[in-house]
């Protein structure tokens, strides 16, 4: 199933939707598709003209594959620009992934401090894709491709604190406009910062994650490469604390991501 027939999916059926082995990350489903899941069953529960600002995500164990889960959407406060959100996934009675988000109108303000542009970058055929090779690299990357340009590719031995390069959606996918929904997943396909630093293969995966959303969004198409770089900020003890951004083609700050990683090795 492609990303756009999984967000159709949970629109018609939270109560019991199945993320396919497919869309695997290790023993668990790919932990951006599941923020996505959950994030558009909370938009479906949002007034209109409210964009999404916020999320915080926190993987609270593994959401198995090929096994149905429930989708929850709450709305814990509407005020009058302002909706806040708690989405949870259940998965034979245990909540696996809690996700708490804010929509916001725009308001009127004076202050308008526009983002700077996005980093220097190697055009994206000059960039090494990351090739999907079954059994080797994560499942859910037959679906999205990634091109290094920035830092090394995971368990090279590269000591870089940046890692980062283009993104996108991987092969003929049908084009739509790109949403918050289809960023997530391009923003948590890359590895985590801190793996390159190792030389062998060892596991590690998203403790918490948080992301804002820069409203109003480019008009972007899911055929697009999007532009991510990420830093380490301290690495220790197993644990991996790393800030992240994702721009447009052009250069315009689309989201900006922090992620505390588990590391084990």
């Amino acid at each position: 199933m492609e990303l756009c027939e999984l967000l159709q999916a949970v629109r018609d059926n939270p109560e019991s939707l199945v993320v396919p082995a497919s869309w695997g990350q290790g023993r668990a489903g790919f932990g951006g598709l599941v923020a996505a899941l959950v994030f558009e069953n909370m938009r479906a529960k949002v007034p209109e003209g409210r964009p999404l600002r916020s999320l915080a995500i926190t993987f609270v164990g593994p959401l198995a594959v090929d096994k149905p889960a429930r989708y929850e959407a709450e709305v814990l406060r509407e005020g009058k620009a302002v909706s806040q959100m708690l989405g949870r996934v259940v998965q034979d009675g245990q909540v696996v992934t809690i996700v708490q988000g804010s929509f916001g109108a725009p308001r009127s303000s004076v202050i308008d401090v526009p983002a700077e542009p996005g980093p220097s970058m190697p055009p994206v055929e000059a960039c090494q894709e990351l090739p999907y090779v079954p059994g080797v690299t994560p499942e859910f990357t037959r679906y999205l491709a990634m091109r290094w340009g920035v830092g090394g590719l995971p368990f090279s031995g590269n000591s870089s604190r940046q890692m980062g390069g283009w993104v996108r959606q991987r092969g003929d996918v049908p084009r739509e406009p790109m949403t918050e929904a289809h960023l997530l997943a391009l923003v948590d396909a890359w590895p985590p910062a801190v793996l390159p630093h190792l030389k062998s293969f060892a596991p590690g995966s998203s403790l918490t994650w948080t992301i804002e959303f820069i409203q109003s969004m480019p008009v972007l198409d899911s055929h697009e490469w999007c532009m991510y770089r990420a830093e380490i900020e301290h690495a220790r003890d197993g644990y991996g604390h790393c800030a992240a951004a994702l721009w447009s083609p052009s250069g315009e700050l689309i989201a900006l991501s922090r992620q505390t990683v588990t590391v084990f090795g």
